[in-house]
């Protein structure tokens, strides 16, 4: 018997979206990395995208990628959030790729993988718009002079990030400056670039129009894998399943109610102000979840007729009134997921994780 809340993960269709997503930019030529960090490196889900095809993966945390190499996942394993000084050591020991922006950090990894007697592939970002991680252009031959000294590190590539705080659009015009940057550390130097990495799942749509600059061969792909989704766009993508991960909440309460709240009216447990309209008596079901577990924004009721009300920590309050199937105590409430009610439900303890 499944405990609820919970979590039904669809591996199949985790996979077959890992394949055609590997299909699609395979005909460019372009690499895909499956980022896990979008469902906290779930074993069983890397797992799914290394059988899609995928040969590396790519985490934010190397607590992580330590967990899949425990679990014998087999596949290249980088770390796309810009490494800490304190976890230098871990770093070198459990990943074999890392994004870096920062020089101090480089050149400890340089002396840490020197003390391990091993080469530590480095990717280097660049900051093209997105105000994110990367060094800016007019930086890229300087720190690319300085990485050049060090042992024990080996630069393998550019990258670029878009698209995750300031919502700047990838775009042939700014992928095409990294590769003329790329090609400008290749004629100064007299060195090969093996990876010119440009982004993440917003990428996609210009592979799929033909307008991604040739030597663009890698991309960092974690949502449109999970998901199926170009959050960027709004947009399913073709030829992938959106309904990969199924959550569960289970009615713990159901009764009618008025729709205002009664009495004088402060901030929530939340320290927010609650603003409510008065729809008259409706029916309201409370279910055993709440924002510890995820993000109401980004919860989609799977059937019409469920109105999401609100949520406190732990309980989730929706409005059943429209709903046109009979609902008791002890039935379950299904929703898919958007990228931020994912990350919550797969990081929470709470939530029990089934595999289909």
């Amino acid at each position: 018997m499944k405990i609820n809340p919970r979590l039904d993960i669809y591996l199949d269709k985790i996979k077959k979206n890992s394949e055609n997503i590997k299909n699609l930019c395979l005909q460019h030529e372009i690499e895909v990395v499956g980022v896990t960090k979008g469902c906290c490196a779930i074993p069983e889900v890397a797992q799914a995208m290394i059988e899609g095809g995928i040969k590396i993966l790519g985490d934010s945390r190397i607590e992580n990628i330590k967990k899949l190499k425990g679990f014998k996942i087999k596949a290249d394993m980088m770390l796309i959030r810009i490494p800490m000084l304190s976890e230098v050591d871990k770093v070198i020991r459990w990943a074999d790729i890392s994004l870096n922006s920062e020089i101090s950090v480089i050149k400890s990894l340089s002396q840490t993988a020197l003390k391990n007697d091993l080469i530590h592939k480095i990717i280097l970002m660049i900051d093209l718009g997105d105000l994110r991680e990367g060094i800016m252009p007019g930086e890229t031959l300087r720190m690319v002079e300085e990485i050049r000294e060090l042992s024990g590190v080996k630069l393998i590539g550019l990258g670029a990030n878009f698209c995750c705080i300031s919502g700047a659009m990838p775009s042939q015009k700014n992928l095409t400056k990294l590769v003329k940057l790329a090609e400008e550390i290749e004629n100064n130097f007299g060195i090969a670039l093996e990876v010119i990495s440009g982004g993440n799942t917003s990428v996609l749509k210009l592979v799929e129009d033909n307008i991604i600059p040739e030597r663009i061969n890698q991309l960092r792909i974690g949502v449109g894998i999970l998901l199926g989704q170009d959050d960027a766009r709004s947009r399913n993508l073709i030829g992938t399943y959106q309904d990969t991960f199924i959550l569960t909440g289970e009615i713990i309460e159901l009764k009618e109610k008025h729709s205002l709240p009664q009495g004088e009216i402060g901030r929530d447990a939340f320290g927010e102000m609650p603003v409510f309209q008065d729809l008259g008596i409706r029916k309201r079901a409370i279910l055993a979840i709440g924002k510890q577990d995820i993000r109401l924004n980004s919860l989609i009721p799977l059937k019409e007729g469920i109105k999401i009300i609100g949520a406190s920590s732990d309980h989730l309050i929706i409005d059943v009134t429209d709903f046109k199937e009979d609902v008791r105590v002890g039935d379950g409430i299904k929703f898919r997921l958007n990228y931020p009610a994912l990350l919550s439900a797969t990081t929470s303890n709470y939530i029990n994780k089934y595999f289909l």
